[in-house]
C-alpha cells in the first residue's frame, strides 16, 4: 500500500488530480455564472461507406466570457484509424502522413486533428451553415445568435459496418489555454425543426463534451483593475499598487511591458503598457457623481494602457445591490443578470455596435477609453452613502476579475461617515466614565 501512495504522488497523475481539486475547489466555479461551460457537440448527420458526416458545434454558455481573437482551437485524438475526408466550415491546421491513401486524398491524417475556424470571406466552397466567424463567440447574454459556431466533416478509413467512435482527449483553446473539458459522452440524439417547426428531425447519435474556464489553469495575471471617487470627497482612491505586476525601479520611463521587460527587449507576445503604480491594461473607474431625492448618478469608465491591442466586443459586470432598482444606462447597453444565491444584484454592460464596441488601444500620450453614465433609482431602505455602500462589490471585464482597492482606502464622507461605525456596546467604558466624572466619583 505504501508503495502504491508512494508511486502515486510520485506521478503526473498526482499533479493531475491535484490540480483539479484546487480547480474544482476554488474558481472553476464562478457564482456569478454557475452555469457557464463551453459545450462541443458532435451530431452524426449520415452514415458513408466507411464512415459518417458529422456537424460539429461550439456553443458559448457562458454569460459574459467572450471566445475573442483570434479565436477558438479545437482538437481531439481519434479512437481507431479515423480521418477526415473533408470539411466544410472549418479546416484542419495540419494534413499528416496520408501516404497510404494512393486514390483519394484525405483532408487530415492527423492521429490529434487540430482545427480552426474560417475567416468570414471564406469562400462558397469552404462554408457551412453558422461557420466561419474566425472564431470569435459572443457571449450568451449579449448575443445568443452569435454565442456558436459550427462546422461539418466526413469521417472516414473505419470499416462498412461501423456506426462510429467517440473521439478522445477534446481540447480547447478559446483562444488562450485555461479550459477544461469533460470526456466526451452520449448523449440524447439531437433533434432539429424543418418545414417551419411542423416536422422533427433527429440525428443518428449525438456526442457531447462540456469544457470550464479556469484562471488558475491559465496561469494568468488579473489583467484589470478598479479606482473610485465621489462628488464629496475630492481623494481619489487609486487602483492598490502592483495589481497587475509592479513597474519598474526608473520612475522616469514611460513605457512599460506585463512582464517587467524593457520594451527593447520585446517577445511577441508581450504587452507593452503606458507606466502605472497598477500595471494593469485595463482600469474600471466607478465615480458617484450626484445624489438626487429619489435617484443617484454614477459615471462608469474603462480604459486601456495597452499600447498595443484594441478590445473588440468588451464587457464589464459590475456586482452592487443599487442594480435591484431600475436604472438607465446612457451610452452602453446593459442588461441585469439572473442570480441564485448571490446577495447582491448583477449588471453587464456593453458596447453599442458601430459606436463603441471597440475599447481602443492607448498611445504615448493618453488612454483609449469608453464611459457612460448610469441614473439608479434609489431603494429608501438601503441607499446610503455611508460605510462605502455605494461602491462595487466586484467588477469583472470580459470575464477577468478585477482587482478591487481595500474597503478602508475608499473615499469618505467629509464628517468621516463613511467609516464603519463602532458597535454601540464598546461606547459602554465611555458612558460610565461620564456618568462617575458628573457625579463626582473619583477612581
Amino acid at each position: 500500500m505504501e508503495l502504491l501512495l508512494y508511486r502515486l504522488c510520485c506521478s503526473n497523475l498526482f499533479y493531475v488530480l491535484l490540480v483539479i481539486i484546487i480547480c474544482r475547489l476554488s474558481d472553476c466555479y464562478d457564482p456569478l455564472d454557475p452555469n457557464g461551460n463551453i459545450t462541443v457537440s458532435f451530431d452524426i448527420l449520415q452514415y458513408t461507406s466507411d464512415g459518417y458526416v458529422a456537424r460539429v458545434t461550439i456553443q458559448n454558455f457562458y454569460l459574459y466570457r467572450h471566445v475573442d481573437k483570434p479565436g477558438w482551437r479545437i482538437g481531439w485524438t481519434w479512437s481507431q484509424n479515423e480521418v477526415i475526408w473533408s470539411m466544410s466550415g472549418a479546416f484542419a491546421t495540419h494534413q499528416g502522413n496520408c501516404s497510404s491513401f494512393k486514390f483519394q486524398t484525405p483532408h487530415s491524417c492527423k492521429k490529434f486533428p487540430d482545427i480552426l475556424d474560417w475567416m468570414p470571406d471564406a469562400l462558397p466552397q469552404n462554408r457551412s451553415d453558422a461557420c466561419c466567424k474566425g472564431g470569435i463567440l459572443d457571449a450568451w447574454a449579449i448575443d445568443p445568435s452569435k454565442s456558436f459556431s459550427s462546422f461539418e466533416m466526413t469521417v472516414g478509413n473505419l470499416g462498412g459496418n461501423s456506426t462510429g467512435y467517440r473521439p478522445l482527449n477534446l481540447t480547447l483553446l478559446a483562444p488562450g489555454p485555461g479550459y477544461t473539458c469533460s470526456p466526451i459522452i452520449d448523449t440524447d440524439p439531437a433533434v432539429s425543426s424543418v418545414i417551419g417547426g411542423r416536422r422533427e428531425e433527429q440525428v443518428y447519435r449525438t456526442w457531447k463534451s462540456t469544457c470550464t474556464f479556469s484562471s488558475y489553469l491559465a496561469n494568468k495575471t488579473p489583467v484589470c483593475c478598479v479606482s473610485l471617487s465621489t462628488f464629496y470627497n475630492a481623494a481619489i482612491t487609486a487602483c492598490p499598487n502592483c495589481s497587475c505586476g509592479c513597474r519598474e525601479a526608473d520612475q522616469s520611463r514611460t513605457l512599460c511591458t506585463s512582464q517587467g521587460m524593457s520594451p527593447s527587449d520585446l517577445v511577441s507576445d508581450t504587452d507593452i503598457l503606458q507606466c502605472t503604480d497598477h500595471m494593469c491594461p485595463l482600469r474600471v473607474h466607478w465615480h458617484i457623481k450626484n445624489n438626487f431625492l429619489d435617484h443617484w448618478r454614477v459615471k462608469l469608465t474603462i480604459s486601456n494602457y495597452n499600447l498595443g491591442r484594441n478590445y473588440s466586443n468588451w464587457n464589464v459586470l459590475v456586482q452592487h445591490p443599487g442594480f435591484s432598482q431600475n436604472s438607465t444606462s446612457y451610452s452602453f447597453n446593459s442588461i441585469v443578470l439572473p442570480t441564485i444565491g448571490v446577495p447582491d444584484e448583477v449588471a453587464l454592460f456593453w458596447g453599442i455596435e458601430y459606436y463603441n464596441d471597440e475599447l481602443l488601444q492607448a498611445d504615448k500620450v493618453q488612454v483609449g477609453s469608453v464611459t457612460t453614465e448610469i441614473l439608479l433609482r434609489k431603494d429608501m431602505d438601503s441607499f446610503t452613502l455611508r460605510n462605502g455602500w455605494a461602491f462595487p462589490r466586484r467588477i469583472y471585464f470580459n470575464g477577468e476579475n478585477c482587482e478591487m482597492p481595500l474597503p478602508d482606502t475608499f473615499p469618505m464622507l467629509p464628517n468621516g461617515g463613511s467609516r464603519i461605525d463602532p458597535p454601540h456596546w464598546s461606547l459602554l467604558p465611555i458612558m460610565v466614565y461620564l456618568t462617575y466624572k458628573i457625579s463626582g466619583f473619583r477612581f
